[in-house]
């Protein structure tokens, strides 16, 4: 071994003990007679001292040279150190060296390599192996491992057996884009990289495998923000003979052992909430609940005064932030000038502030007394100090504008703490969702959930009606996991693509192994899938997943380290039977 122990590893009971270590110049600090250097490893930081006297002048020479990420060995004696730093582990010693080997220079970094870098995103992602050598971007991807180890921890325990399923798999037209591999022996035809392993772990429900889990790259062809990545990774669970309660509680103990085990935190019960009541008291399906502020629908109390804007409205809705009445003039225009922004799509924002003298002071004073802003205030619970922000339009439309507002508010006032995790279960979701563009309706999750039973009769009369026995992990207002009892029978499958407008040979091309495999006798089986980078983002506070993968892509889908994707040479296209026609 070139060391006898890492860089984060000695304290005051190693004094007077001749160690070797090895690992990156930090930094170097030049006294001239004295020279430190912080010598760095993944572990920690030590501080070797070179002094004039007792070192050695040619060594003091060759510790002068050393410069930032050169590759060193140091050998020599720890000691205990006069100026301790107590920010570090280590702070209480140092090594006295006798020795020095350089076992690699280094050229000047781009980028300074500390917790606070000078480098810029696009800087950082070119040079990502030396961005993972800092201590913040390594302290997440050490996070990431151990919730990986505690996953296969809690699973192995509940009976759950890890399968790995294919990689090139056969393109399907539901959810998003596929990526495609062309297939050289096969000339003309295309495998497609998984979405992800539905259609196999639900095969392997089939086989007698009755608990399944995999950690599992997955991949998706679509539009990319903070918390996506075209490739990202799933903890994918199936089980068999099970109710959707069986799922929700099993899951939810895997939620709490991570909590407890990686975070030292024991999670409360964990809510149930269905989709209508999210979608009417927070306008979304991924609640933030570590705060009130819920959605307060003012029809009968705003509509039929003369004003117009209200009359004409599908719905008039609100929040009440508490305490808020103190915004001033300037701060009630800002918020109305971000709700109107191309983002939003609002039209405009009424606001009535509560006074501390039991006053009412509204943007619509003309159209409405304070007999009718009093009738406002008791419908929202309001009392003096309060602030009530009100929104109109069309229903779907007004409730995901007051859903950024109140996320807005939230985030102003203080009330979305990092610190507090508020898990919740989002239920009954519906089955389909109409599609202008195409006309049709579409699976809300994929064509394998299971209708509720009570809700099959709709799928003639209402399909828009339908809810699904699926259900989502929610976490502080980030959709963490997601899942559904499935279809385990061929009639109901059949009536499942007939809805979704597939003919029935379009549903043999694309299923048929599926639906044959459905006659061998499948079992009654149901899942779920977490989107596992979102879950370290979550423990490791942060809103992107990007510093929780190894090397991750860019916001145009690029891997700029080593310039991906890129073109191949035109004898690899033709051996592939590919004609590249690039339209302008």
């Amino acid at each position: 071994m070139l060391r006898s122990h890492s860089c984060g590893e000695l304290r005051l009971e190693n004094v007077n003990q001749e160690v070797k270590l090895a690992g990156w110049v930090q930094r170097v600090r030049n006294k001239g007679g004295l020279i430190w250097v912080d010598l760095r490893d993944r572990y920690g930081v030590t501080q070797l001292i070179f002094e004039e006297g007792s070192t050695d002048k040619a060594l003091l020479e060759k510790a002068a040279q050393l410069g930032r990420e050169f590759v060193v060995q140091a050998s020599g004696v720890v000691i205990e150190r006069t100026s301790k730093n107590d920010k570090i582990p280590t702070g209480s010693i140092e090594v006295k060296v006798a020795e020095l080997t350089v076992l690699n220079p280094a050229k000047v970094p781009p980028f300074i390599i500390e917790d606070e870098t000078d480098g810029g995103d696009d800087l950082r992602m070119k040079y990502r192996y030396l961005d993972l050598r800092r201590g913040v971007v390594r302290e997440k991807l050490q996070l990431r491992h151990r919730m990986m180890q505690e996953t296969r921890k809690y699973m192995d325990a509940e009976d759950f057996i890890e399968v790995e399923t294919p990689v090139l798999i056969k393109s399907t037209p539901e959810g998003a884009r596929d990526f495609v591999v062309p297939s050289r022996v096969n000339p003309g035809e295309f495998y497609a990289l998984p979405q992800s392993p539905q259609t196999f772990k639900q095969l392997l429900m089939v086989s007698g495998f009755d608990r399944y889990f995999q950690i599992v790259k997955c991949f998706r062809d679509e539009d990319l923000r903070a918390d996506r990545q075209p490739e990202f990774t799933q903890i994918d669970c199936e089980m068999s003979f099970v109710e959707q309660e069986d799922i929700l509680s099993t899951f939810e103990g895997l939620t709490k052992h991570l909590f407890r085990e990686v975070k030292g935190v024991e999670l409360e019960e964990v809510k149930r909430m269905t989709f209508a009541d999210a979608m009417k008291y927070y306008g979304n399906d991924k609640p933030d609940v570590r705060f009130d502020m819920k959605f307060v629908e003012l029809n009968e109390v705003a509509q039929g005064k003369g004003f117009g804007i209200f009359d004409s409205a599908e719905l008039v809705v609100g929040i009440c932030p508490k305490g808020a009445a103190e915004y001033t003039r300037k701060q009630l225009d800002a918020l109305t000038e971000w709700v109107k922004r191309p983002q939003i799509g609002a039209k405009g924002l009424v606001y009535v502030k509560y006074n501390a003298d039991g006053s009412l002071k509204s943007t619509v004073d003309k159209f409405f007394d304070q007999e009718a802003l009093g009738a406002w205030a008791e419908k929202f619970g309001a009392e003096p100090g309060d602030l009530m922000l009100v929104l109109s339009g069309d229903t779907k439309t007004v409730r995901k504008q007051l859903s950024e507002l109140r996320l807005k508010m939230g985030e102003d006032l203080g009330l979305r703490d990092r610190s507090v995790f508020k898990p919740l279960w989002v239920v009954d979701f519906p089955l389909f969702e109409w599609d202008d563009e195409t006309n049709r309706f579409h699976a809300m999750h994929h064509p394998f959930t299971s209708p509720k039973k009570e809700d099959i009769a709709l799928l003639e009369t209402d399909p828009g009606a339908v809810r699904a026995n699926a259900y989502d992990l929610v976490i502080n207002g980030v959709e963490i996991g997601g899942g559904s009892i499935r279809i385990h029978d061929k009639a109901t499958q059949k009536l499942m693509f007939k809805h979704l407008g597939f003919t029935d040979e379009e549903a043999q091309k694309q299923f048929g192994f599926l639906m044959e495999a459905f006659e061998y006798g499948a079992p009654p089986h149901g899942g779920i899938a977490f989107g596992f980078d979102r879950l370290c983002a979550i423990f490791g506070g942060s809103d992107s997943i990007r510093d929780y993968i190894a090397f991750p892509k860019n916001n145009s889908g690029r891997d700029v380290m080593i310039d991906s994707p890129s073109t191949i040479a035109d004898d690899q296209l033709e051996e592939l039977s590919i004609k590249v026609d690039l339209k302008s």
